[in-house]
């Protein structure tokens, strides 16, 4: 069975960062393709970042480029997504999805995998 869990969340202030992690278990993590979505409350899930099998290539949202980072330790079976400058849109529950596909995925449906989420809350 997979798994994944993240790590990570919790209360800052704006302008503070936050570094979250996924560790994936349960299957071989180096083929697959990883993102990170958030939903904040009363609103849908949004695609945050995603990243390649090999880490070579990644994508983000409008809403986080410049400030947002995905990465991954494949030694580890890990993901992160460093966070910086963080603002008060910001806040809400943060998943970290997989897929064995090596399509750079911005929805949801692509993905297979879920974490059950991590609170990221940003105070003004």
């Amino acid at each position: 069975q997979v798994q994944l869990v993240e790590s990570g969340g919790g209360l800052v202030q704006a302008g503070d960062y936050l570094r979250l992690s996924c560790t994936v278990s349960g299957r071989t993590f180096t083929p697959l393709t990883m993102g990170w979505f958030r939903q904040a409350p009363g609103k849908k899930r949004e695609f945050v970042a995603v990243i390649g099998q090999t880490g070579a290539r990644t994508h983000y949202g409008d809403s986080v480029n410049g400030r947002f980072t995905i990465s991954r330790d494949n030694a580890k079976a890990t993901t992160y997504l460093q966070m910086n400058s963080l603002k008060p849109d910001d806040t809400a529950v943060y998943y970290c999805a997989a897929t064995p596909s090596p399509i750079m995925g911005f929805v949801e449906s692509l993905y297979d995998y879920w974490g059950q989420g991590t609170q990221v809350t940003v105070s003004a």
